[in-house]
């Protein structure tokens, strides 16, 4: 009787480990919108990473977090860090990796607190026509297992799409005015 306990136990705490085998391990995600300005104008303001404070969700959910900045801004190496005590905002920093000059820059996301990761991101710009500019907004992430059960139970594309797709649209209204 005890064994059969047991082997129901096991079974029963081993289900999620098999199942985390079977489910993905990344996400990728990608907002954009079309700004009525010229992609030099939309392209040398989101590089600067500074400016996020005026558009991203994330920089505006906590007006007590501490800011640091290392380097030069809208180059290549400068780091923008933030420390809050609010967990939906937590600790970290993001570099510039790689600048395509007028068409796309690349950051790396390290985040100490609540968890830990390291993630890339980017933005994008493109010429519509002379006086509109596509902006595109990438984040991906990744879960390793057994953590990779969190994509069972949270729709990350969606809750990230729509705070990336927020600060787009937060862009669109700072660069329109």
């Amino acid at each position: 009787m005890l064994r059969k306990i047991l082997v129901v136990f096991a079974t029963i705490i081993a289900i999620p480990f098999v199942v985390a085998l079977f489910v993905q391990k990344d996400y990728s995600v990608t907002r954009t919108i079309t700004i009525d300005k010229p992609i030099f104008e939309v392209f040398n303001y989101v590089k600067h990473l500074k400016n996020q404070d005026n558009f991203s969700k994330w920089a505006q959910m906590d007006p007590d977090m501490v800011k640091t900045y290392r380097g030069t801004d809208a180059t290549v190496g400068f780091v923008s860090a933030w420390a809050s005590e609010n967990p939906d905002v937590g600790v970290g920093e993001q570099e510039i990796i790689a600048i395509d000059e007028g068409k796309r820059i690349d950051f790396e996301l390290r985040f100490i607190s609540p968890f830990e990761a390291t993630e890339p991101a980017y933005m994008s710009t493109a010429a519509v026509n002379a006086n509109q500019t596509k902006v595109d907004w990438g984040f991906s992430g990744h879960f390793a297992y057994p953590t990779n059960l969190m994509f069972l139970f949270i729709d990350f594309e969606t809750m990230i799409g729509a705070d990336l797709q927020q600060g787009l649209e937060s862009l669109k209204v700072v660069l329109e005015k």
